[in-house]
């Protein structure tokens, strides 16, 4: 892994666990989500599924943080 690689997930890991109470890491490995620590393995659509390699967020919490579906 390069050093940046490295230092991005040191980073992911000390927010999740400062903001969420959450490792970042553990959260990924589980399939679980950082922010609500539930199940994170069905999404709606291929981007979808991709946020959660890089933030580790579920179907639900990112439909939050990204305001949801026109029509929601």
């Amino acid at each position: 892994m390069t050093d940046m690689v490295i230092f991005t997930d040191k980073f992911k890991e000390a927010v999740s666990l400062d903001i969420y109470g959450r490792s970042y890491s553990l959260a990924k490995a589980g399939n679980q989500c950082v922010q609500c620590g539930k199940r994170a393995d069905k999404f709606r659509n291929v981007k979808s599924a991709k946020e959660y390699t890089a933030m580790a967020t579920c179907q639900h919490c990112q439909d939050k943080y990204w305001g949801g579906l026109p029509n929601e």
